[in-house]
């Protein structure tokens, strides 16, 4: 029997996280660095004493971690300002309108902008992003078009209708996910590392970060292919892919997961040929549904504008990077000036190579071994990028609840430091905090590789 002593320490943690998630959501301003950061420290060690110490089950965890976002509820985003955007968009399809080929603000400035509160989107959502062509896949915008519909004349209404579908993608992750923990053998309190994890509350379900859903559909097509029920996984794929990209780096690592025989010598293509066909038709499916999904949208001027928005995250755009500041600072030296369209070029040309040694060289036809090098695959392009907001974390933290990897975890609670750049004027970045903050989550991850077995909580099975 769990003692009254732990029960009511569990109720004070549990009523102390309630009021910092109220206050942080409500009150906080992003500018304020330091109180944001003695928060963001106090709810990490909050959740970290929940899964591992407290007097609560798996399913009060669970009921506990629904709670904390729906405490944010009502909350307009004070950290983040992309949201204005996503309402922007939703309310441009609702109109008639296809998002992709407008810039808000040359709407404004031609006075043509037809949704409602176009001013003030434009104004929440900034300069920068008012200036350039909408980035977001279909699936996304269908998301941002359902809040439209139910709020086309309210923000409020809008931004619940949005964190409504965050949340139900947050509950899919709770279920699958321990189905998946379930069969792996692992322990299913993992799922706690991402649904108790204080940056997945604030930064996805506060701030309206839709990474909450292509993770969803990532974790149910693992389910449907741990399942062998291979076209379904590969559909669900094509989905998650259509909600943010990221997550089409994928399609090399599962190679081997079909094709298990790829350097058998004797008889190479007999012995693989029914292999080769479904890894085939799985990735044929994955872009086919891409293509389906992106469809309604698509013109040579769509194809323009979107390739051109992409193209920008990797050669105008640097923030809280790692190695790409190293590279940077090395240019600086050599040539005498930022070499980012270069380099934006040529990284992420290693962070392919490095995902094709990772598809080809470990035993993916391995469940577990699979994960892993899944996590690995997406840690190496996020190391290797010039721009890593801390939302960009969500997928690589959901995989690490299925491997025995918690580095991503630490990684979530020192990326933190990035907001520094918010507390000035100039929006400047620290570099010194850039650097504890990788060498933390480096040295962690280091020192999980030297662990045969390493973790990084006591994590309880009910």
């Amino acid at each position: 029997m769990k003692s009254t002593t732990n029960l009511g320490l569990s109720l004070f943690v549990l009523f102390c996280s309630c009021l910092l998630y109220i206050y942080v959501g409500y009150f906080l301003p992003r500018t304020s660095f330091y109180t944001l950061l003695s928060c963001w420290i106090g709810l990490f060690g909050a959740s970290y004493y929940l899964i591992n110490y407290s007097s609560f089950s798996f399913k009060q965890l669970a009921v506990i971690a629904i709670g904390f976002r729906l405490l944010l509820i009502a909350e307009i985003p004070n950290l983040s300002q992309d949201f204005y955007r996503f309402i922007w968009d939703g309310r441009m399809l609702l109109n008639g309108f296809n998002p992709y080929l407008y810039t808000p603000k040359n709407l404004i400035e031609q006075g043509t902008a037809t949704v409602h509160h176009a001013q003030k989107l434009v104004e929440g959502m900034g300069t920068l992003n008012a200036s350039h062509y909408t980035n977001y896949p279909p699936f996304s915008q269908l998301c941002y078009f359902i809040a439209a519909l139910f709020g086309s004349k309210s923000i409020v209404t809008s931004v619940v209708v949005m964190r409504l579908q965050i949340i139900l993608a947050d509950i899919g992750i709770l279920y699958f996910g321990k189905k998946i923990l379930e069969q792996l053998r692992l322990p299913i309190n993992n799922s706690f590392l991402y649904l108790l994890n204080p940056f997945v509350i604030i930064e996805l379900t506060g701030n309206l970060h839709f990474e909450a859903v292509m993770a969803f559909f990532l974790v149910l097509s693992l389910y449907f292919l741990l399942k062998n029920l291979w076209v379904l996984a590969a559909v669900i794929l094509g989905i998650s892919i259509s909600v943010k990209l990221l997550t089409l780096l994928f399609l090399p690592v599962f190679t081997l997961y079909f094709v298990r025989n790829l350097f058998h010598k004797k008889d190479w293509f007999v012995t693989n040929k029914n292999d080769i066909l479904k890894y085939s038709s799985f990735c044929f499916i994955v872009i086919g549904t891409n293509i389906l999904l992106f469809a309604p949208f698509l013109s040579p001027q769509f194809i323009a504008n979107f390739s051109k928005t992409i193209s920008l995250w990797f050669q105008n755009f640097e923030f809280n990077a790692s190695i790409y500041y190293i590279v940077r600072w090395v240019g600086y030296q050599v040539v005498g000036w930022n070499i980012i369209a270069k380099a934006g070029k040529i990284l992420p040309l290693i962070a392919i190579l490095i995902i094709g040694i990772l598809s080809l060289a470990r035993k993916n036809y391995n469940p577990n071994t699979l994960l892993e090098s899944m996590l690995f695959c997406i840690t190496a392009y996020l190391l290797l990028s010039t721009t890593i907001h801390p939302w960009y974390l969500s997928i690589p933290l959901t995989l690490s609840c299925f491997t025995k990897f918690k580095y991503i975890w630490v990684w979530s609670l020192t990326i933190i430091l990035s907001y520094f750049a918010y507390s000035n004027p100039e929006f400047k970045e620290n570099l010194w905090l850039v650097s504890i903050e990788y060498s933390i989550v480096i040295l962690f991850f280091i020192y999980e590789l030297s662990k045969k077995n390493p973790t990084l909580v006591k994590l309880k099975q009910d």
